[in-house]
């Protein structure tokens, strides 16, 4: 299996790991499935980060390679294909972290976990 994770469950995972669901720890604990976060929650948690909104993060923008690797998830890069489908996807949600994300997942053909209910407006997998 292969899954793609929404920022907070990157953060949840590392820092706060009983918030996030059963299943989604099943999933991530599973040696078998394919873990991927993408750079666009890279962008998202330094950015945060940076303006102060996401003080609770500095250990990941300092240690982003150790904390990756400890939960073995994979990067997954940003291509054209995924921002073009993001930037002109006509749904009505301005967030580009979540558009680029629900792109990803679609044009991958992966589920996405996250407990965020703005994903429904996406014609994606969610898991929670």
């Amino acid at each position: 299996m292969k899954v793609l994770i929404d920022t907070h469950v990157f953060l949840w995972a590392v820092l706060e790991p009983e918030r996030l669901s059963r299943t989604v720890k099943k999933i991530l604990e599973d040696l078998q499935t394919e873990v991927f976060l993408s750079a666009a929650c890279v962008w998202e948690i330094a950015t945060k980060h940076r303006l102060g909104k996401l003080r609770q993060a500095d250990y990941l923008v300092k240690n982003f390679e150790q904390a990756l690797s400890s939960l073995q998830i994979e990067e997954l890069p940003i291509v054209r294909a995924h921002a073009l489908k993001a930037g002109s996807w006509p749904v009505e949600h301005r967030d580009p972290f979540d558009r680029i994300l629900a792109a990803q997942a679609l044009l991958e053909g992966i589920p996405l976990l996250t407990i965020d209910p703005a994903f429904e407006a996406f014609s994606i997998e969610v898991i929670w």
